[in-house]
């Protein structure tokens, strides 16, 4: 393997731990803040900018991406995405150690599955990963376009299937990879004037999109599904967009199998979603392991054990 590739490599699994450790910073300081909301993004940005803590754990995360960005001109954008999807696991031991939550069974078997469909993923780059070919003007406007409407879909539509953050945490992962998408064609030598723009805007609306997860959600439900989906779908668009080439043979079913692993995966970060509470359809209800309630409600005449 090439020292430049090698060199790639390395800053990709820095950038990793520096992103995911800047996550888990940002979820400690997003949910004691007021509502987030990407409807308001001048508020939202200053109530973030506001707090000492999240300015913190951002310049982390900011740090990983510029060491990410230098791999991602120095190696295939596929390889690349890889290494940087070890990612999850990264923020689930740093979420059972640095915070001292215990990871739950749905947690474990997610953070199981995507960490399997990682080691298939780099099972399915041994045979060497080729740089591919600048991708078209028409087909990087509609994968940008496109991820703006899946993103959109996933904050709304998703909120039933992925609750306690998930749905935002797919859509960030979303925003985020169509980011990566738009820095490869800068970096491929892409118009510098287009895009520039673009991939502020991804990366800015991903970001004010996670913390509002982070106020719905666990860290590792809200950023752990974000770091699979920003990581897995450019993946996708290296194959596609920029034409680098699927493995042949044996090596090709192993890399279609690690993405459905890191899908289930993902499918498995996310909380179930509780029973309809008795105060009608249409309302949040925060899983018992997040924030505490501010009242029982009325009628609590006496108090027994927190079996809960």
């Amino acid at each position: 393997m090439a020292t430049q590739t090698v060199l790639a490599l390395l800053l990709t699994l820095v950038s990793a731990v520096a992103i995911n450790w800047g996550y888990l910073i940002e979820h400690g300081a997003a949910s004691t803040l007021p509502p987030l909301s990407g409807r308001r993004p001048l508020h939202s940005v200053r109530l973030l900018l506001g707090s000492r803590r999240w300015l913190h754990g951002f310049l982390l995360e900011t740090s990983g991406f510029v060491l990410y960005v230098v791999a991602l001109a120095l190696a295939p954008l596929a390889l690349v995405q890889s290494v940087a999807a070890g990612g999850i696991g990264v923020l689930a031991l740093l979420v059972a150690r640095v915070s001292r939550t215990p990871l739950q069974s749905r947690e474990r078997i997610g953070v199981a599955t995507a960490i399997a469909g990682l080691v298939l993923l780099a099972i399915s780059l041994a045979g060497g990963t080729a740089e591919g070919h600048a991708g078209t003007w028409y087909a990087i406007g509609l994968w940008l376009a496109a991820s703006v409407g899946a993103a959109a879909a996933a904050m709304t539509v998703g909120a039933r299937p992925l609750p306690g953050g998930a749905g935002f945490g797919l859509a960030a992962g979303i925003l985020f990879a169509a980011g990566d998408v738009a820095t490869k064609e800068v970096v491929s030598g892409g118009n510098h004037l287009v895009l520039g723009p673009a991939i502020v805007g991804f990366y800015g609306a991903g970001t004010i999109v996670l913390q509002s997860g982070f106020q719905h959600g666990r860290a590792l439900t809200t950023a752990g599904i974000a770091t699979l989906a920003t990581n897995a779908i450019p993946i996708v668009a290296a194959m596609t967009l920029f034409r680098e080439p699927l493995p042949g043979g044996a090596l090709g079913v192993i890399r279609v199998a690690a993405f459905a692993s890191v899908v289930i995966g993902a499918v498995w970060l996310a909380p179930k979603r509780p029973s309809a509470p008795s105060g009608g359809p249409g309302r949040h209800v925060a899983p018992a392991n997040e924030r505490a309630p501010a009242r029982h409600g009325p009628a609590a005449p006496h108090r027994k054990s927190p079996s809960r």
